[in-house]
């Protein structure tokens, strides 16, 4: 089966086209700068060059229709017809409590995911575009939704609810989501095949840190509570979100700094994080070679970034009674082996050794850093949420 996977952005369009039964990705690509006189498509041709398709692109559907021209080119496509495309997957980032797994795409799942908006301004309406724009191109390929939300719809109440007013939780939805949710199940169910143990008997605590970042606590197959709450803001410090902050800290710095709503959500989302920290840089790259400098707030924002990992990491073995596997994830997890060892080597007293010579230079491959006398398994599992949302898809209709 041949699967197109979609991720649409507010101005951008990220695409995969898979062979499911081999999982082999036949192309991908995607389109930058939609709406702008600079756009362009960007795809990766057979041989691992990048080929670079230069077009004013006004809106989502003519990307998606620019898209699917490019897959049917004979000098550098991956098939000779649409026809050839069986099903399409989208990532859709907010399901709010209407969705706790993928789901066939129709008219009232268009109606609840519209109604989620206001929960992911910023995305749901742009995955919208990308369903819609399917719908008008290719009517008749069955569409499916994967949602960032679902895998984390398995807490219990006492994790996802917060300290406010039980109203404001009927009347506006006020409680933990938690994001990441495909990658955070692809890596954890992959980290127990890759270890050869059964998914559905493991405490498993998996980390996807990148400029984004968000802690995962999976009991027995199921998310049991995540860093990131109603917003993609709660949680560790990002590139530049702040991570967990004082709500009160917040209404002080509006008071004085004269700012509304949105100038704060601007700062915590935007203008916060290791970014906001250091003075330099949300890239992780940088900032580890400011430290190697000796740049003070480099090495604090660094300090705080892998401080911020190892206290979600001890509270989530707390809530599952023990951990048995850690999954570093995400650019930073599978790539800054110096986080990696920064987070680990204080976590001893819990069992957590890994082996520093593994450990080492290793970038972006699977991998089994533990110690031979260490309690629990660490490992690099790099994510694939387009596999996963492309699995999911074949899944749902072959049944």
């Amino acid at each position: 089966m041949k699967v197109l996977v979609l991720n649409c952005g507010s101005s951008s369009i990220k695409y995969k086209l898979f062979e499911t039964e081999t999982a082999r990705v036949l192309a991908q690509g995607g389109i930058e700068k939609i709406g702008m006189q600079d756009s362009f498509l960007k795809l990766t041709l057979p041989n691992g060059e990048k080929k670079i398709l230069e077009k004013e692109i006004h809106e989502h559907a003519a990307g998606i229709a620019f898209i699917l021209n490019a897959l049917t080119n004979p000098e550098y496509g991956a098939i000779r017809s649409l026809t050839e495309i069986d099903a399409v997957g989208h990532r859709v980032v907010h399901g709010g409590e209407k969705f706790s797994e993928s789901v066939l795409i129709n008219k009232s799942v268009i109606d609840m995911i519209v109604a989620c908006n206001d929960l992911a301004p910023l995305h749901n309406p742009a995955n919208l575009k990308g369903i819609n724009a399917i719908s008008a191109i290719l009517p008749d390929v069955p569409q499916v939704a994967v949602f960032d939300t679902a895998f984390h719809q398995t807490m219990p109440a006492y994790a996802y609810m917060y300290g406010l007013p039980y109203d404001l939780y009927e009347k506006y939805a006020v409680r933990r989501y938690g994001f990441h949710g495909t990658s955070h199940r692809y890596v954890s169910r992959r980290a127990c095949e890759f270890l050869g143990v059964p998914y559905e008997k493991q405490r498993i605590i998996t980390c996807h840190i990148g400029n984004g970042g968000s802690i995962a606590a999976i009991k027995d197959g199921k998310s049991v509570d995540t860093s990131m709450g109603f917003t993609p803001v709660e949680g560790l410090l990002m590139g530049t979100r702040s991570g967990d902050v004082d709500a009160g800290a917040l209404s002080f710095i509006m008071d004085k700094e004269g700012l509304d709503s949105k100038g704060i959500s601007t700062l915590v989302n935007k203008q916060s994080g290791v970014l906001g920290v250091s003075g330099i840089s949300s890239d992780m790259r940088e900032i580890e070679a400011a430290v190697a400098r000796g740049d003070k707030r480099a090495i604090l924002a660094l300090d705080m970034y892998n401080y911020r990992i190892r206290k979600y990491i001890g509270a989530y073995a707390a809530a599952l009674g023990g951990v048995d596997i850690i999954v570093f994830t995400g650019g930073v997890g599978e790539n800054q082996f110096a986080t990696r060892e920064a987070v680990c080597r204080p976590l001893a007293f819990m069992g957590v050794k890994i082996d520093e010579k593994l450990n080492d230079g290793l970038r972006g491959k699977e991998a089994d850093l533990s110690a031979p006398d260490s309690q629990v398994k660490v490992v690099v599992i790099p994510t694939d949420e387009e596999l996963m949302i492309a699995s999911d898809t074949q899944a749902l209709l072959q049944k």
